[in-house]
């Protein structure tokens, strides 16, 4: 997120000693509400490539909960300055679950505001269809306020929604009785963690004691959530990125090392784009090549539509989705980042709201007996921030959670 004068890398050596001349629009409202703004940026995987914060070029993040494991991604920094008290709050940006895994990971509470809802003008893009940018909290209440400060239309980015923003804090501490909740049958499978699956059971329990009415749904089409999402983002990275190639700002190879023109873009690139960005740049150019094009992309636009479809369908009888944030809680620091496929499928449970466009927010919801933390997360349909905060804010103030800390 751009900040002007301050080194904005994305945690790539393309990217090194970057100064943006600007500040994202987000920087600019928080720092015109009186907030503070560190003059630091926490670490993430390489321009949001990653589940776990371990493709950095400047080395991993480590769990405040237990150092020998990641602190989940691609937000990992912020989740984790949230968790170990180094902030009161901290902005990410999320792609396909990059704010809500590590909010789940990290014990704090995430928010992935409607696709629209928050501004991405300064945003250093990575799927422009599908990011979003949000904030990580200890609690609740704190998320809230902080979408207070940060929603709303902006001239500057053609994606934001001109919609008028409510005070989310007038969420807070309504009744949450009656309210209709829709549990997907989908997000309920073999391979799951069963320690995260007991937990989901016991929130889901807590919720209904609090008077919310819930009832089993299906999402038939989420299945194909995780091939859609590495098919879209992928083939929008790839033509994202394509803007760096050393010549303007960041890493360029040497005139040593170089005899033409292209030869430096070939060198450049490949000496400063970690292994995962690059990856996911020759997915998303054969997506986008010529004889595929329609066999992938367009055929992955038409799911991410039916997926889409799913949602609108359950949100014509309920008030939000309820689901488990993670299939896992953290897990070992290398333990996946040798394979990539068991890496990508980290996000099974949060890709399909960045699909759909749709919010959602992950809060604590309890811990496993190795003592790693296990969030709930919250959906609703477009711009129904409120519900999210509203069910998040009943539930957190009837447990004790959000209060845990790491001993550092």
């Amino acid at each position: 997120i751009c900040t002007e004068g301050m080194s904005t890398e994305c945690c790539s050596k393309i990217l090194s000693g970057f100064k943006p001349p600007y500040s994202a629009t987000v920087i600019n409202k928080l720092k015109n509400s009186g907030a503070v703004i560190l003059k630091a940026k926490t670490n993430m995987d390489e321009f949001a490539f990653g589940s776990s914060t371990e493709n950095s070029c400047f080395g991993p993040t480590h769990n405040p909960w237990n150092l020998e494991t990641v602190p989940g991604g691609s937000s990992g920094g912020s989740a984790a300055a949230v968790a170990a008290d180094e902030a009161v709050a901290a902005i990410g940006s999320d792609t396909g679950g990059s704010i809500r895994q590590p909010a789940s990971f990290c014990g704090v509470v995430g928010l992935k505001p409607t696709y629209g809802r928050v501004s991405r003008y300064g945003l250093i893009a990575f799927a422009s269809s599908l990011d979003q940018i949000g904030p990580l909290t200890k609690d609740v209440r704190d998320n809230a306020l902080i979408m207070n400060v940060i929603s709303g239309h902006d001239p500057l980015d053609s994606t934001s929604v001109d919609a008028a923003v409510p005070d989310y804090l007038k969420s807070l501490g309504r009744d949450v009785k009656g309210i209709k909740v829709g549990v997907p049958k989908e997000y309920f499978v073999e391979g799951m963690d069963s320690q995260v699956k007991d937990i989901t059971l016991e929130a889901l329990n807590k919720l209904n004691k609090l008077g919310v009415l819930q009832k089993e749904v299906s999402l038939p089409h989420t299945e194909y959530a995780v091939p859609v999402y590495y098919i879209v983002a992928t083939a929008e990275a790839s033509s994202n990125l394509a803007r760096f190639d050393g010549v303007q700002y960041g890493f360029r190879m040497g005139r040593d090392k170089t005899k033409t023109l292209l030869d430096m873009y070939q060198k450049t690139r490949d000496e400063a784009f970690g292994d995962e960005a690059k990856r996911r740049i020759i997915l998303g150019t054969f997506a986008l090549s010529h004889g595929y094009y329609e066999a992938y992309y367009l055929r992955a636009l038409k799911v991410r539509t039916l997926i889409k479809q799913d949602f609108d369908r359950v949100f014509g009888d309920f008030d939000c989705i309820v689901t488990p944030t993670s299939p896992t809680p953290a897990f070992k620091m290398g333990e996946k980042s040798k394979d990539p496929l068991k890496m990508y499928l980290s996000d099974i449970y949060t890709i399909s709201a960045n699909l759909a466009g749709i919010p959602a927010i992950s809060i604590p919801c309890g811990f496993t007996k190795q003592g790693l933390p296990v969030g709930l997360q919250i959906l609703a349909k477009p711009f129904a921030e409120e519900m999210l905060f509203r069910v998040a804010h009943a539930y957190e103030q009837n447990t004790q959670w959000h209060k845990m800390k790491p001993k550092l």
